[in-house]
């Protein structure tokens, strides 16, 4: 079994980090939302409503009640342009090497 610390899931649309579930708040979890959302310059925001209940990072953070994030990359309509592949590639780059620390 593996013992993650947080987990950290990647969609796209909307230059975005959602870091909560419902009340679930995990110790850690504003602030390391706020490094990924500096390092990304992606905005750091409240998960919408309609968009809870089935993912991922909902799911660990219930369980486990540890750090998840759901990174929402790139902008425009899906599937994204490949074009946007070396920005996207520049924005999270920091997010993952700052989880694999956290």
């Amino acid at each position: 079994m593996h013992d993650f610390r947080l987990v950290i899931a990647f969609h796209t649309q909307g230059q975005e980090i959602y870091w909560q579930f419902q009340n679930y708040t995990p110790p850690q979890s504003l602030e390391i939302g706020q490094k990924f959302a500096q390092s990304s310059g992606y905005k750091l925001a409240d998960t919408p409503y309609n968009s809870s209940f089935a993912g991922y990072k909902d799911w660990f953070i219930q369980e486990y009640n540890r750090p998840g994030y759901t990174i929402e990359a790139g902008i425009g309509e899906n599937p994204l342009p490949i074009s946007q592949f070396d920005e996207i590639y520049k924005d999270n780059i920091g997010i993952l090497i700052l989880g694999a620390i956290s």
